[in-house]
């Protein structure tokens, strides 16, 4: 039997990272970590160094900017959860990568494949699996093309990862709600009639 897939979503600084390190670990249950980060700038170092600094030297890691199916066959045979840490990087990192389709539609087709490929591997082991990513569509419309497409596929794989995930938390303020619990379905049918 496969183990859950959950998915804790929210805003910069909202604590949705905290609280999916604290989900990961309830219980004394052994964690592997997976890290999406590439780093560029002394900015995103510090970053890092704050999540690292958080965790568990006992956490294995795995840095996964790319393939990171492969790292999550791995994560999950040893470990009784796995934190991804974050959708919305990995999203970037996809989108941004020298091998990336020009076209847009064709690389927001080459990300959500990848994704799926993702999900299929979270599915193998009795791992549980916890995605972190970002709500990025609460804020203004981004004034470029590539901002407005990365809002727009980083929204689209985040639907794809709710819609398998047996829960999913929204982090406001550092106070997690359960979605799913209080999610309102209308199901597929037909919009004429």
């Amino acid at each position: 039997m496969a183990g859950k897939i959950v998915l804790v979503t929210g805003g910069a600084r909202s604590g949705k990272s905290t609280f999916a390190e604290r989900y990961a670990a309830q219980g004394g249950r052994k964690v592997a970590y997976i890290a999406t980060a590439q780093i560029y700038d002394a900015e995103m170092r510090e970053r890092v160094n704050i999540h690292q600094g958080r965790r568990p030297a006992s956490w294995p890691t795995f840095e996964a900017p790319y393939m990171a199916e492969e790292a999550m066959v791995q994560a999950v045979k040893g470990a009784d959860a796995v934190l991804f840490d974050c959708l919305t990087l990995y999203t970037s990192n996809l989108m941004l990568a020298p091998a990336a389709p020009t076209d847009r539609e064709e690389r927001r087709q080459a990300v959500l494949a990848v994704i799926d490929r993702l999900l299929i591997s979270a599915r193998q082991e009795k791992s549980d699996v916890i995605f972190v990513t970002n709500e990025v569509g609460l804020g203004i419309v981004p004034d470029n093309a590539l901002a407005r497409e990365y809002r727009d596929v980083a929204g689209l794989v985040n639907q794809k990862v709710a819609g398998c995930a047996d829960e999913v938390y929204l982090v406001v303020c550092g106070l997690a709600v359960e979605l799913k619990k209080i999610a309102v379905s209308l199901g597929k049918g037909d919009l004429n009639g």
